[in-house]
């Protein structure tokens, strides 16, 4: 089965699907190439970009992020500012440089083809990418899939079905789960947390300290990513003009942090959230939680909540915060989707207000058996929820929807420690697979292709 770090990868914005899965794809097809032996033999290369990633991909970013991933980049090693000099230098001069090395003609008007009247199959996110010599002979030729929170399969691996609902790593671990009735009766036999189950877990894939050390990075890029938003002003990139508000929200609570008004809980969680995705929106670095349009809502959770008694990051209750909503991740991931694309918002801000609501149970002592009624509260309150981005900018209503989700997900949390066993009638699994049914009869029109809902009736300026 997979890892919990695989749901939680530091890249860049704006979206996890459109930005980071197509910088992977276009980067581990160049590495192909020189795998090959053939690279030193491309003079051409060509992108057709399908579906969902055509239809949104101006917005989100993903030709840029195709290009980046041409030129060598790494999401999780990308730094923004380096990201807009080389995409600038390019445009300039039509020249790209393979994997950083072998530089050929590039123009992207004429190299990148939106193809968004092609639905693939398989899934919505489809990019064939081909390599030509100099007589136009075809080197090379692959199509993947971009899967959502940052996750790409090639077309061999999407045929293969996995069994069981467990993704195939090639790693034997000694708790696999691949539902929730399993992950629970893991925690009931051997008497461990779903913290300590996942750790025992991840203790397959690398030594322990390396996992600990993970998961930090993890916390600290969330940290480093509120910080970032709540500090810079101005108007997000894009024809909506949607100018940054975390600041001024900051600034009014930072102004006065012992009020005792009630509601301010909510300003809290949301001036978290709308920094996260305010960053996201600018294309800063974020880490998918599970994905990018969804990355505020654990951070702003994790913010205000796992601290310690002077406000100081407490990194034991966000190891346990992280490993908790991570395993509700995973159950996701395999059971189901976190590509927009496929489920519309449900798998995204659904997904991670599911996350946080389970990750804050545990930090309040919740039982496993609460904390899966708490993941199940807060998907069952987002289904039927669309990806409808305005102007196929992850920003209206993107970056609100993050902040309400947060507010969700304490609130499933608190609702799932006053419940009684006979009150819990919904199961985890249950919900699950009631989104991944809603996902697949919700009309492609409010799956991130913005061809219906808000995206169509409301006019960018």
């Amino acid at each position: 089965m997979l890892s919990v770090l695989d749901i939680f990868r530091i890249g860049i914005g704006p979206s996890s699907s459109h930005t980071v899965g197509p910088m992977r794809i276009a980067r581990t097809f160049v590495r192909a190439l020189a795998k090959s032996g053939k690279i030193d033999r491309v003079v051409r290369v060509a992108v057709e970009l399908q579906g969902s990633l055509a239809l949104t991909g101006v917005g989100h970013g993903t030709v840029d992020a195709t290009m980046l991933g041409l030129m060598g980049f790494a999401p999780d090693r990308t730094h923004p500012d380096e990201a807009a000099a080389a995409l600038a230098k390019l445009r300039e001069t039509k020249r790209l440089a393979l994997g950083g090395k072998r530089e050929i003609a590039f123009d992207p008007s004429a190299a990148i083809d939106l193809a968004g009247h092609i639905i693939p199959d398989l899934h919505p996110n489809g990019m064939r990418l081909a390599a030509f010599d100099a007589d136009g002979a075809k080197l090379s030729e692959r199509t993947y899939y971009s899967t959502g929170g940052g996750f790409v399969a090639s077309e061999s691996q999407l045929k293969r079905k996995p069994k069981g609902d467990r993704i195939n790593t090639g790693t034997s671990v000694p708790h696999d789960f691949g539902s929730a009735a399993e992950l629970l009766a893991a925690c009931e036999e051997t008497g461990l947390t779903i913290a300590d189950l996942v750790l025992e877990n991840e203790d397959a894939f690398r030594p322990r300290e390396k996992t600990m050390a993970g998961i930090d990075r993890v916390a600290q890029a969330m940290d480093q990513c509120v910080e970032r938003g709540l500090s810079q002003r101005g108007i997000l990139p894009g024809g909506l003009k949607v100018e940054r508000r975390a600041p001024d929200l900051w600034d009014k609570l930072s102004a006065n942090p012992q009020s005792n008004e009630r509601e301010q809980l909510f300003d809290w969680l949301n001036c978290y959230a709308m920094a996260v995705n305010e960053e996201n929106a600018a294309g800063g670095r974020v880490v998918t939680a599970p994905t990018n349009g969804a990355a505020g809502i654990i951070p702003a959770v994790i913010r205000f909540y796992c601290v310690t008694a002077d406000e100081g990051p407490c990194r034991d209750s966000r190891r346990t915060f992280l490993l908790t909503a991570g395993a509700i991740g995973l159950l996701y991931k395999q059971r189901a989707s976190i590509s927009g694309a496929e489920m519309g918002c449900q798998g995204e801000v659904g997904v991670a207000c599911s996350m946080a609501a389970g990750g804050l149970a545990a930090l309040w002592g919740a039982s496993p058996v609460q904390i899966a009624s708490a993941a199940e509260i807060g998907m069952e309150h987002n289904l039927g929820l669309t990806c409808d981005p305005v102007g196929g900018l992850v920003q209206v209503p993107c970056i609100e929807r993050n902040a309400i989700g947060a507010v969700k997900a304490v609130n499933a949390a608190r609702l799932a420690l006053h419940r009684t066993g006979a009150e819990s009638l919904v199961s985890l699994d249950q919900v699950i697979e009631t989104m991944r049914q809603t996902g697949l009869d919700m009309s492609n029109k409010y799956k991130e292709t913005s061809q219906g809902g808000l995206a169509v009736n409301v006019i960018e300026c």
